[in-house]
């Protein structure tokens, strides 16, 4: 794991992230981040997290900071971003 990267979990915040990770009627991208989180507060690395979870790096990374930052919460929720072209209306 990288330096500085430190997640500690909650009983509470632990049960929550797990029945998000077995839920079968949940986003799949919000199980695999669920995965993340979970394996990153059992102290697994990111090389084995990526080989799990099928992400990349970088996914991993943005997925445990965003946790860190903003909880639960954050893992659920869609940063909006402008799109590639924008909206015409004719």
């Amino acid at each position: 794991m990288r330096t500085g990267i430190c997640i500690t979990l909650k009983p509470a915040d632990r049960r929550r992230l797990a029945a998000l990770a077995r839920d079968r009627n949940a986003p799949h991208k919000h199980v695999w981040r669920a995965e993340i989180v979970l394996l990153s507060a059992d102290g697994v690395g990111t090389n084995e997290i990526m080989r799990q979870t099928g992400k990349s790096k970088t996914c991993v990374w943005r997925w445990q900071e965003r946790f860190m930052q903003e909880g639960h919460d954050g893992l659920l929720r869609v940063k909006s971003h402008p799109t590639a072209t924008p909206f015409r209306v004719q």
